[in-house]
């Protein structure tokens, strides 16, 4: 399995995971990049099946070990024993798997739009079926559909996706907060209130031994990443402390 990485600026390694369908390329367009480069050794990791890492077509692939077999490959490439970890979503839900399978390689750990429960995944696979069967602009109107407007670039990238791969990422998700008192560094969770996993991201914050919570008032699931103005004010001042 090729997973594709990339490395930008200089200090304390944070690492930087994406949500399910995004990249790498999200956090450099929206700005989070830019914010964070003159403070932390960036690592930006494409999640198999995901940007222009390999992307397999079978569900046994996904498993959330080997996924979290992905980061400390990466991390072992680089020699990084031990770092941040910043993951929105899906990235998030691998964060939390890192505690699982990982966690000595786990430092402070921010997680956004995510928990650690179990989590029927069959309204993404319907999603994904659409586009499968009716091609890109049919997966883009129900995308939109269902998770509000998005921008023409992050359009353009949703037509040209392999779906395939994303149909074999979405299978539903096991859950993993028997890991939560692994976490022993600090953490942060924060969520939209208007997100359906609000309520889940809250509760997990409460089982963890050294984590606060940031709710973002009036924010769905994909503006409580798109928004990073808002979400970089809170997480840089977390990192700060």
């Amino acid at each position: 399995m090729r997973i594709h990485y990339a490395v930008e600026g200089s200090g304390p390694e944070l690492v930087l995971l994406h949500g399910f369908m995004g990249s790498i390329v999200d956090w450099i367009a929206l700005g989070y990049v830019g914010a964070l480069q003159a403070h932390y050794r960036l690592i930006l990791i494409d999640s198999r099946g995901h940007g222009r890492s390999d992307r397999p077509h079978d569900e046994a692939s996904y498993a959330l070990d080997r996924r979290v077999a992905d980061v400390t490959a990466v991390l072992d490439a680089l020699s990084v024993e031990t770092a941040h970890f910043w993951g929105y979503s899906m990235g998030g839900y691998i964060g939390f798997g890192m505690a699982k399978y990982a966690p000595h390689r786990l430092g402070t750990f921010i997680a956004g739009g995510t928990h650690p429960y179990a989590r029927d995944q069959s309204g993404h696979r319907q999603l994904l079926r659409a586009g499968v069967e009716g091609g890109g602009d049919a997966f883009v109107a129900a995308f939109v559909r269902a998770m509000g407007p998005i921008s023409d670039d992050y359009a353009t990238s949703l037509r040209s996706a392999d779906l395939r791969a994303w149909l074999a990422a979405a299978g539903d998700r096991v859950g993993v907060e028997d890991a939560l008192g692994n976490i022993t560094g600090r953490c942060c969770i924060y969520c939209g209130d208007l997100d359906p996993l609000f309520e889940q991201a809250k509760l997990s914050s409460q089982q963890i031994p050294i984590a606060g919570f940031v709710a973002l008032h009036g924010y769905s699931h994909l503006q409580a990443f798109t928004q990073s103005g808002s979400v970089l004010s809170q997480v840089l001042s977390f990192l700060d402390r």
